[in-house]
């Protein structure tokens, strides 16, 4: 397997970390928009498999140009979501396989923004699902933490621990601290934002999928290792997108653990219009300039990155699903924790970045051994859940399971 990671921040850096020391691949291209970032993810390695290039993400006959001269058989993408259709295409035209941790971006219904969809999240790639599949070609979607991983803990569950699903909700929360700064977020903000201030979508099978506002029905959820109750509220994921299609439950939702404060100053700045991301123009030293607000807010902060050394405490990613085995009732939450004192040490990565790499590195190996295989544009809940969670053990990073 010959790989083009593009993107080398935060989670692409993770990336090459985490795969360096897996032998399934040939060799990975690590492509930037800053080359500076691409050679200084590699210069770290001392791996000869690893190489560095640059390229605009946005440009894609470069990555398809890219994909060809490098006889790379798989583009992973490790951008952020507004590159994924250039790059989806890229792969495409080249012949590859692709792998995305987050999905083709939505737009809100026009005129009911708070009780239907418009464009929903991924409704862009499945667009494209027959020609993929009649081209004998996968495009594995939504293979991160969450979506990812949550998504193989809702197939695990469907396969091996229901008879019937009521239920299936991703609670996503942590008790991080970044030493030094009042607001501080530990994943990339531009994307944070998109979810967090999107109509979140709910799917029920008797209505299918719709949406209410946003941070909409706050619970309180008790999450494990010591990581504590958390108030949760919806947010728009892709989870609720893709779980649907391939397992059978009455209800999917997502909740994310955000934390009034975080919730308030996401409101602040959208009342005032900073999440916005189309241009506005702003004087400059050199003259007028079209800058996008969202860009300005994400260039205001520290990179999440950067912020392992200060960070403190644990992130949690799981899967609660409720149901019927054998008649009875049954509850579980299937969920996976990174400390970051761990991820820190070990890998030299902050957690919520390493959590979400790793996952696209197992399921690259998967792909490559032959233990998943397919075709068309696909979810995590395509393929079986176990030999992914055997995997992600052997990688030193194990899983969990509390009945509820």
């Amino acid at each position: 397997m010959r790989v083009l990671l593009v993107g080398a921040g935060g989670v692409g850096t993770a990336i090459t970390r985490i795969a360096a020391r897996r032998p399934f691949f040939a060799a990975m291209v690590v492509a930037d928009y800053d080359p500076a970032r691409a050679e200084a993810a590699v210069a770290a390695l001392d791996d000869p498999r690893f190489s560095a290039e640059r390229v605009d993400a946005g440009d894609e006959a470069a990555v398809a140009e890219l994909l060809r001269r490098h006889g790379c058989d798989v583009l992973l993408n490790a951008t952020d979501p507004r590159f994924v259709m250039p790059l989806f295409r890229a792969a495409r035209s080249a012949g590859a396989t692709y792998l995305d941790m987050a999905m083709s971006l939505s737009h809100p219904h026009g005129e009911q923004p708070y009780e239907k969809c418009g464009v929903k999240l991924g409704d862009d790639q499945f667009a494209q699902a027959e020609e993929w599949e009649k081209a004998g070609a996968l495009a594995l979607v939504g293979m991160g933490v969450e979506p990812g991983l949550s998504d193989v803990f809702a197939r695990f569950a469907a396969d091996e621990l229901f008879d019937e699903i009521e239920e299936i909700g991703v609670r996503d929360g942590a008790n991080l601290t970044v030493d030094g700064y009042d607001f501080a977020p530990s994943f990339s903000i531009w994307t944070t934002i998109e979810e967090c201030l999107n109509p979140p979508v709910v799917y029920e099978s008797d209505r299918g999928w719709f949406t209410t506002e946003p941070f909409s029905e706050p619970e309180v959820f008790d999450f494990p290792e010591g990581i504590g109750p958390v108030e949760c509220v919806n947010v728009e994921h892709e989870e609720v997108l893709l779980v649907p299609r391939w397992v059978k439950a009455r209800r999917v939702t997502f909740k994310y653990g955000l934390g009034q404060e975080f919730i308030e100053t996401l409101r602040t700045l959208h009342l005032v219009g900073l999440d916005r991301t189309d241009p506005v123009t702003v004087p400059s030293a050199a003259g007028a300039v079209a800058v996008s607000p969202r860009d300005v807010v994400a260039a205001c902060l520290p990179d999440p990155a950067t912020l392992g050394e200060r960070m403190h405490g644990k992130t949690c990613a799981g899967t609660w699903v409720r149901g019927t085995k054998d008649g009875a009732p049954r509850e579980v939450y299937l969920y996976h924790v990174v400390d970051n004192q761990w991820s820190m040490a070990e890998y030299g990565s902050q957690a919520v970045v390493w959590q979400t790499a790793v996952n696209p590195v197992v399921a690259l190996e998967l792909v490559a051994t032959g233990a998943w295989s397919g075709s068309g544009v696909l979810g995590p809940e395509a393929f079986p859940a176990r030999p992914f969670l055997e995997l992600l053990t052997a990688y030193g990073s194990p899983w969990g399971m509390r009945e509820q």
